[in-house]
């Protein structure tokens, strides 16, 4: 804050003389008139803030006149004035104030903190609100954590920053979107994802995401939590709403910005595989407990792994072959400024990302345009307009199969090429590399127009000031295509051809009419919505197989010996009203009421509408006059309260409705089409799921906010879920979308700003965020009974790991005694041994239990930012606590240890080391299934930058408008008891999920650049 006080004071005393006028003319002007002169007196004073530091470059002037001065770097300042002058003493960020001079000549003045105007409004959602006057549940990610850090994706710089708000980044993939939940979730089949808003368009229904917006062109972000605030957007608002403004210009001359930055990426934790020597002894190991295997000759297990053990070759296939440097870069550049009456925010960005694992490439190209015009006094017209391509070609190299390869196996083959099975005789795992030979286009765009029109009918007819009208009107086309070939070198020798196209165009129109007006102490806002929206999806694919070479690629799949085609087109539409009224008395006494009626096409005939009521109350209680004694200490003090509806339509189109599939049958010698019914049965009951939220909350603040934040505790119950039921087989159908089942959500979160240190040249300030999130299922089918095939049970969260409890590994002498025989009468020596849990003297399902839940019990961050003058240092640390996950890593490696390479941090039983950990290497050492779940809680050093800001003085003698500089660290340290690559990432297992997935957690070090002109 002083930093930038002392610039600010530099270039305000600069221009000095045409803020105030001259010198000498002021003179001249107090000379006129010897009766004025004799009256004229000389003062002088210091001005501070509330910690004892000087505010340096406040505004000093005679009240009424052009009479004034700034205060000096001491807070000091000196102004000749007329006798009886009234001072008026402003500075940004400070409350005005207007003090009399009377007789005095010497003046102390403290200036106190404006919280409003450092924070005066905040987006909610068809408008904005004082941030005193909001009811609701709302976040506001702080500008720096959008501004300086280095992010390709908004909610990366969001992760563990925002209470109630949960961020995963499960893949590091490049191009990659974090998945986001706001306060827990609601739902079991259907989608518990946030509604994304971006300039009044929902992002997330367009077929874009936020990868389509540069972050270096968001202006604001808030985060809708509690009814009062979702219930606004009817059906999408059941699982909280994320709403983002991007930058527009202002009056006056061009800014020109550049941003960019360049960072490298490796491992975020490097796993130690298997050496040469090591994985020999594994081979040796295998085959003494698996009667029937055999090794290739005495030293290696494989034909093909010999001329490389003779040469003493080995090859790292994970961090010589399969990995690399990852590079990033970013490039933005904006222009934006404009005249009384327009003004405009354009801005080009280019993102480049080479990641880790070799052919994980991603680019994205785009372009904004933001444009606002006063057409007339009364009309204002604008657009937002922004063009998004996605780039991913490449062949990828297949990480799974680089951890299984055996340092001794053959990469490359006589004639240069990719040995396909390089630990031949071994056909399970092929060489990794063969994968990137692979043709590949991963092609996506997002192409986005809307504009609005905004008529202001108070300026046209008097009566009716504070009488608005807007119409949004949007329309987005996003079409995607992926090419991919694999020839002869893939290890298809016939080849394999396909394209896949799919585009969706969406259209939004609003229609929006407010009403504000102030009536002495009262305060009224009335909103009005009418909107409508339409979504039209559709895709076709071709494939050939059995080409007669691979020259062609995907160039020609008519080519193919056989060839197939496939298309698919769907249709949804809604249909929304909504009211809303804000009331406020003397910004004291706050009330709002929300009604949203929704119609959506997905549900039957019979329930097309809903409708979504939300009413929420606040009190100042600091605005009070019996607390004014308090004024000393207590900033702000505010109380919330809120109750209300939200819907989720979150299923796919047609899903009520009876079906029919195509197939060909052979008929008299000839193939014909014919119908039959789709396997899910329609149901034109079908109905939104209700979220119905009750929340508490209290805003806070002390010592003219050196302390403050808030405090939210909620409760949600959600019922009607839109749960996928089985049904039996002889009902022709396999299972049916209806409304049944019931679950809740509880919670607190809290949010704690603290000004540590504050003084002219260094300041300290800490932010802290906690969420603790209580989910469970309280109904499923109207029995009480659990649905064990799918893990749901009644009184758990949605999300369980349940199993068995592992003891330890059975060992030789316990199966000797025959104490197994009484346990688990299979049982041989290295085996898993599994809890007997029930007594019944026998292991088997009823021996498993709930473990732990797949979402965290908790999550936090704590942000410390440390600034001196010009530089600034912000540590950020996130901690994700009370989880568990299936651990692939450690349930592939005892399947096919043997026969595999895997991290040595996975051991293995022997006759000779006994281990009561790990399980021995023989195949069917884990009989019954034990998943190997693990605790993946964590707590990592999520990021730190270290940043500098050059003075404004130096940036005016260079011409510049300012420059910063930046290194910035993230993922830099992690702190788990998770055995693997990182706890956070996924890891799925051969023969499961697409191994393309598999991608290890990255850090990066960045080092960047921000430059005004």
């Amino acid at each position: 804050m002083k930093a930038q006080s002392l610039a600010l004071a530099v270039a305000l005393l600069s221009v000095g003389p045409v803020l105030y006028g001259n010198a000498a003319e002021a003179d001249v002007s107090r000379h006129e008139s010897a009766a004025v002169l004799q009256q004229v007196k000389k003062i002088t004073g210091v001005i501070k803030d509330a910690t004892g530091e000087p505010v340096i470059g406040a505004n000093v002037i005679v009240k009424g006149t052009t009479n004034g001065t700034m205060s000096d770097i001491d807070g000091k300042f000196s102004l000749e004035v007329p006798a009886g002058a009234v001072l008026s003493i402003s500075y940004i960020g400070y409350v005005a104030q207007e003090i009399p001079v009377k007789n005095q000549t010497d003046l102390n003045i403290l200036l106190k903190e404006d919280s409003e105007m450092l924070d005066e409004v905040v987006v909610v959602g068809y408008g904005v609100q004082k941030k005193s006057d909001v009811t609701g549940s709302v976040t506001s990610v702080s500008k720096e954590r959008l501004e300086k850090l280095p992010v390709t994706n908004v909610l990366q710089a969001v992760q563990g920053a925002a209470a109630g708000v949960t961020i995963t980044q499960a893949s590091s993939i490049p191009g990659d979107a974090p998945t986001a939940l706001v306060r827990g979730q609601n739902s079991i089949n259907a989608n518990s994802g946030p509604y994304i808003v971006v300039d009044g368009v929902p992002i997330n229904k367009t077929g874009g995401s936020l990868n389509d917006i540069a972050p270096s062109d968001i202006e604001s972000m808030e985060i809708l939590k509690d009814a009062s605030a979702t219930a606004i957007y009817g059906t999408n608002g059941a699982n909280g709403v994320i709403l983002i403004t991007t930058k527009h210009g202002r009056s006056g001359k061009p800014t020109i910005k550049y941003s960019g930055y360049v960072g490298f990426e490796d491992f975020s934790n490097k796993l130690q595989f298997c050496n040469g020597d090591q994985i020999i002894q594994r081979y040796k190991d295998y085959v003494a407990i698996n009667p029937g295997e055999t090794m290739y000759n005495e030293n290696v297990k494989y034909q093909a792994e010999v001329d490389n053990y003779n040469a003493g070759i080995e090859t790292d296939w994970i961090y010589d072959e399969a990995s690399r440097t990852g590079i990033i870069t970013d490039h933005n550049v904006s222009v934006s400024g404009g005249a009384e009456k327009v003004q405009y925010y354009v801005s080009a960005d280019y993102l480049s990302q080479k990641g880790v694992l070799v052919g994980y490439d991603y680019k994205r190209y785009s372009l904004r345009t933001n444009l606002d015009v006063d057409v007339t006094d009364y009309l204002k017209v604008g657009s937002n307009t922004y063009i998004a391509s996605h780039n991913r070609d490449g062949g990828r190299v297949n990480f799974l199969l680089a951890e299984a390869s055996s340092p001794w196996a053959k990469e490359y083959d006589e004639n240069g090429n990719y040995e396909i099975y390089h630990m031949y005789s071994e056909t399970m795992f092929v060489n990794p590399m063969i994968y990137t030979t692979r043709d590949a286009e991963r092609r996506q765009w997002n192409a986005s127009i809307n504009g609005y029109a905004e008529l202001d009918f108070g300026k046209i007819f008097n009566p009716l000031t504070g009488l608005k009208y807007k119409f949004n009107g949007g329309f987005s086309y996003a079409p995607k295509r992926e090419s991919t070939y694999s020839g002869a070198t893939a290890n298809d020798l016939n080849g394999t051809g396909k394209i896949f196209n799919a585009e969706t165009q969406t259209y939004t129109i609003e229609n929006i009419l407010s009403y504000t007006r102030d009536f002495g102490k009262h305060h009224i806002d009335l909103t009005g919505l009418y909107a409508a929206s339409r979504k039209k999806y559709s895709e076709s694919s071709a494939q050939g197989q059995k080409f007669i070479n691979d020259d062609l690629s995907f160039g020609n799949l008519g080519s193919a010996e056989t060839a197939t085609v496939t298309s698919y087109a769907d249709l949804y539409t809604t249909v929304s009203q909504m009211g809303r009224v804000n009331y406020s008395y003397d910004s004291r006494y706050l009330f709002t009421f929300t009604v949203r009626r929704d119609g959506s096409s997905v549900f039957g005939e019979n329930n097309k509408y809903g409708v979504f009521p939300s009413v929420a109350l606040g009190w100042n209680v600091a605005r009070e006059s019996f607390m004014q004694k308090t004024n000393d200490w207590l900033s702000n003090l505010k109380l919330r309260l809120s109750y209300g509806m939200a819907g989720n339509e979150a299923i796919g189109v047609y899903q009520t409705l009876v079906k029919l599939d195509n197939h060909k049958f052979a008929m008299g010698g000839n193939s014909v089409v014919g119908l039959y019914p789709n396997s899910r049965m329609g149901n034109n009951d079908l109905s939104w799921e209700t979220t119905k939220t009750f929340n508490t909350g209290l805003d806070f603040g002390f010592w003219n906010n050196r302390l403050s934040g808030n405090i939210d505790v909620y409760f949600s119950k959600t019922s009607d879920l839109l749960l996928q039921r089985n049904l039996p087989r002889i009902s022709g159908y396999s299972n049916v979308y209806a409304n049944m089942g019931e679950t809740q959500n509880k919670g607190v979160e809290l949010t704690l700003n603290s000004k540590n240190i504050v003084t002219r040249d260094f300041t300290w300030g800490t932010s802290l965020v906690f969420s603790w999130n209580k989910n469970k299922i309280t109904d499923l089918y109207g029995d009480g009974k659990d649905d064990l095939g799918n893990r749901w049970f009644i009184g758990q969260p949605i999300g369980v790991i349940y199993d068995y409890d592992q003891v330890g590994i059975w060992q030789e002498d316990e199966i000797a005694r025959g104490d197994h025989e009484k346990w688990d009468s299979t049982a041989e020596a290295g085996d898993v041994k599994l809890a007997d849990r029930n007594g019944d003297e026998k292991i088997d399902d009823d021996d498993r239990h709930v473990k732990g839940q797949t979402t965290p019990k908790w999550i936090g961050g704590l942000t410390n930012t440390f600034t001196y003058k010009g530089l600034s240092l912000s540590v950020f640390i996130q901690t994700v606590q009370g989880l568990m996950k299936y651990n692939n890593l450690i349930g592939i490696a005892g399947d096919e240890m043997g026969r595999r390479n895997s991290t040595t941090e996975i051991g293995y039983w022997t006759p000779e080391n006994k281990s009561n950990e790990w399980r021995s290497l023989r195949k069917q050492s884990n009989k019954h299934g034990y998943g190997f779940a693990q605790d993946a809680s964590f707590t990592r050093i999520k990021d730190i930058t270290l940043s500098y800001t050059f003075p404004a003085e130096l940036m005016q003698k260079a011409h510049l408008g300012g420059l910063t500089i930046y290194a910035s660290g993230r993922n830099l340290f992690t702190f788990t008891d998770w055995i693997g690559w990182d706890p956070e990432t996924r890891q799925d297992s051969r023969g499961s999920g697409d191994w393309e997935d598999n991608y290890p957690m990255t850090k990066s070090y960045v080092f960047g650049i921000n430059l005004t002109f």
